[in-house]
């Protein structure tokens, strides 16, 4: 069991830092980047336990997801990789990963003789559907925001994201 503070730390690491630099806005830009930080460490475990139950981790589970919303339930491996914005080598992995447990097939790319695709299996697709509902009951970790609070949260990491290049607007 994790101990609770009886104080912030990312906040007395700010006030630390003014302390010791005295420049506020570089404390409170430290500790947004941590708080992102700690939120998505803490984000991952609860969704890990939740996925969990359906014999999956969170990355797999986007997989299933990104499979799922496919026309035909099925991609070529580089574009999983890419979709799930994750090396080749991870992406190869997981669907690896998946395929033992029999809820994705890799198949032969019959529009490119050495590539391979990623195919949804009923086991995977039921798997995918129970940790969606799971995820669901749970708000996504977040019940503790207002939907007003999801849609800035939101618009902030976007903002954050297109600024590193994560994506392009075209539209």
């Amino acid at each position: 069991m994790r101990t609770r503070l009886a104080f912030d730390p990312i906040t007395r690491a700010a006030q630390l830092w003014t302390r010791r630099w005295g420049r506020r806005s570089e404390a409170v830009a430290m500790a947004s980047a941590t708080s992102v930080m700690r939120a998505q460490q803490l984000l991952i475990a609860r969704f890990d336990g939740i996925v969990a139950r359906h014999g999956l981790t969170f990355a797999r589970y986007e997989c299933l997801v990104l499979l799922a919303f496919s026309r035909s339930g099925r991609l070529p491996m580089g574009m999983v990789g890419e979709r799930l914005m994750v090396h080749p080598t991870s992406a190869t992995n997981i669907v690896q990963r998946l395929a033992a447990q029999g809820f994705v097939e890799q198949v032969p790319n019959p529009a490119d003789g050495r590539g391979t695709l990623a195919v949804i299996t009923p086991a995977g697709r039921d798997a995918m559907e129970g940790a969606t509902s799971d995820l669901v009951a749970d708000r996504f970790g977040l019940g503790m925001l207002s939907a007003d609070d999801h849609e800035q949260l939101f618009a902030l990491l976007r903002k954050v994201r297109k600024g590193f290049g994560d994506f392009v607007d075209v539209g």
